[in-house]
């Protein structure tokens, strides 16, 4: 889920430009310590808006959210402090209308290396897929003995906001584990220990997912309200997006793949931009925009930006892999 406005450091990081600093970008001088400036107090405390549109948003650990359109607004948790982009830590995304995606194989990362991510978690080695409409999962239960399962569930919502994930056929050692666990008397909160999970509870022998403990940072906050299953990715769908729709922000320029954030101050690098305005277009529109998060500047070295009429900031992008192969064949030329 995300913010993005790091991109500004592209004034700073060589990114090539068509004009000068805007005037809302404050660097702080090397010798001097790199407070917060005037501006960033008050009003501009409250939180800077977002508007995401077609964005593959990576989170690092394998874990990539594609994000098909989001609304929110991003707040610091030091009260009055600016949103520090550059720690992913500090700030949380309040949701209130978004269509998020998750891939099967974000969805293994995302289980085998963070929410069972510790020693002694009872489910390892997980692999998910999808099967008309269903989720399927697949693992080993460690039980005094690892013992091989293969679950297929429907998903829906509860009342309290939650995602649950509901059996309707086990295997357990490749046989009918249904009707061997009602046999036995038990049942999948008897055999796992969740209390060291992030964002999962059992109850009975439904899975329950919290949608804003589940993700590793930058944390989110905001209700899903439905949930369904397509081939190869799980879609959340947070709040109303007729709501939404009504109180869209309306970035400097058209395009179909991009972040933008407006409003509070934005804290990156050595930079701040007060009263933030940028916009970050994917230079590819044919598929997705692919932004990471944690190698941003890879990304900014590649692109360019641009100064707007009203002192903005328009930064322009290529996807992850692009600036990768960029970075390599750079690295590559200099070596020879």
């Amino acid at each position: 889920m995300c913010g993005l406005a790091i991109a500004v450091l592209g004034v700073a990081a060589g990114s090539r430009s068509s004009g000068a600093r805007p005037a809302s970008v404050v660097q702080a001088a090397d010798t001097a310590p790199n407070g917060p400036p005037e501006a960033s107090q008050g009003k501009d405390a409250a939180g800077t808006e977002a508007q995401f549109k077609n964005v593959d948003f990576d989170i690092g650990r394998g874990i990539v959210l594609d994000i098909s359109r989001l609304r929110g607004e991003l707040r610091s948790k030091q009260q009055g402090g600016p949103i520090a982009f550059d720690d992913k830590t500090s700030f949380v995304i309040h949701i209130t209308s978004a269509e998020v995606g998750l891939s099967m194989e974000s969805l293994d990362s995302l289980m085998n290396g963070y929410v069972f991510a510790y020693g002694g978690a009872p489910l390892k080695h997980l692999k998910f897929s999808t099967d008309s409409g269903k989720l399927v999962q697949e693992g080993t239960l460690h039980k005094v003995v690892d013992i091989p399962f293969r679950i297929t569930a429907v998903m829906s919502m509860t009342p309290e906001g939650l995602i649950r994930v509901h059996p309707v056929a086990i295997k357990i050692f490749k046989v009918n584990g249904r009707g061997l666990m009602k046999a036995l008397g038990i049942t999948l909160a008897s055999l796992l220990d969740l209390k060291h999970a992030h964002g999962v509870s059992v109850e009975k022998n439904d899975l329950l997912l919290d949608p804003q403990q589940l993700l590793p940072p930058p944390a989110i906050a905001g209700r899903v309200t439905a949930v369904r299953v397509e081939p190869n990715e799980v879609v959340q769908v947070f709040g109303d997006s007729a709501a939404a729709s009504g109180h869209a922000l309306h970035p400097p320029e058209s395009a179909r793949n991009y972040m933008y954030f407006r409003g509070g101050t934005l804290h990156f690098g050595k930079l701040y931009m007060v009263d933030a305005d940028m916009q970050i277009i994917d230079l590819d529109p044919a598929d997705p925009f692919q932004f990471s998060i944690d190698k941003y500047n890879t990304q900014l070295v590649a692109g360019y930006s641009k100064n707007t009429p009203n002192n903005g900031l328009v930064v322009f992008m290529p996807d992850l892999a692009t600036a990768q192969r960029e970075q390599a064949s750079r690295q590559v030329s200099r070596r020879q």
